[in-house]
């Protein structure tokens, strides 16, 4: 009896082995690692860079309070002439730096929503979360002149719920792919070879331009004068996505 048991358990193995693989192929489970996890393709979905081959790359910048961080970094995107670039801003500063808005606007720089309350909003029910996106969709609008269809979530939290209402509200939801620490003042050089490092064709950079980040208008400029004598055009998140595919995570995310 016990024989029977073995070998229809390598039996069972074997039909799961085949079934997983099937399902890899079918694009049903997704690995990221180490961890599995089961999802649709048609689920919405995070984007977190975009595969190409062109040298293409994507600097964007987080803003949820402060007026002191902000012009210096506009500084010096117009000085090292990169016309494209995507900021994230939260409703509340956006209601309250009107002018900084404008300057943004002006330069030609991408606006994205950065939500309202900036709080984890996997920790919200679903009418919560419908509001705070909502409510900063209708701030930013009025703020920048047009309704933005971009948002990353504070702290890059979500789950499931999130991604979907988001999708529901006409929102793709984006990531990164190279996080510089920056707002952890890590130190000017630290932040450079962290971007440095692991910026590739595609990738979507994390940046801040809040006033607690104090040095990133100083690694900025070594930042993109080397990202160029690499090579690298500088797009917006937008552009970007007008590659033919992207690289989503539909999975949990809880970076900070």
């Amino acid at each position: 009896m016990n024989y029977f048991y073995v070998v229809n358990g390598k039996k069972v193995k074997q039909y799961l082995i085949i079934f997983v693989a099937v399902l890899f192929a079918a694009g049903i489970i997704y690995a990221e690692k180490g961890n599995i996890s089961v999802f649709s393709q048609n689920e919405p979905a995070a984007i977190y860079s975009v595969p190409t081959e062109k040298k293409l790359i994507a600097l964007t910048f987080d803003i949820s309070w402060g007026d002191k961080r902000a012009e210096p970094i506009l500084k010096v995107l117009e000085d090292k002439g990169v016309k494209n670039a995507t900021f994230f801003l939260s409703s509340p500063w956006a209601k309250g730096h009107q002018k900084i808005v404008d300057k943004i606007k002006e330069a030609g720089y991408e606006i994205g929503s950065h939500g309202h309350k900036h709080t984890n909003y996997s920790g919200l029910n679903d009418e919560e979360i419908r509001k705070q996106i909502q409510t900063a969709h209708q701030i930013l609008s009025e703020a920048i002149g047009k309704e933005p269809n971009l948002i990353r979530l504070p702290n890059g939290d979500f789950d499931k719920r999130v991604l979907k209402i988001a999708d529901d509200l006409n929102y793709k939801v984006i990531q990164w792919d190279t996080d510089s620490l920056d707002w952890k003042n890590i130190g000017t050089d630290n932040i450079v070879s962290r971007v440095i490092d692991k910026a590739h064709p595609g990738d979507i950079v994390l940046l801040h331009a809040s006033d607690s980040v104090k040095q990133t208008h100083e690694a900025l400029p070594v930042i993109i004068d080397r990202l160029k004598d690499a090579g690298y055009e500088f797009v917006t998140v937008t552009q970007l996505l007008e590659q033919t595919q992207v690289s989503k995570r539909p999975v949990e995310d809880k970076t900070t």
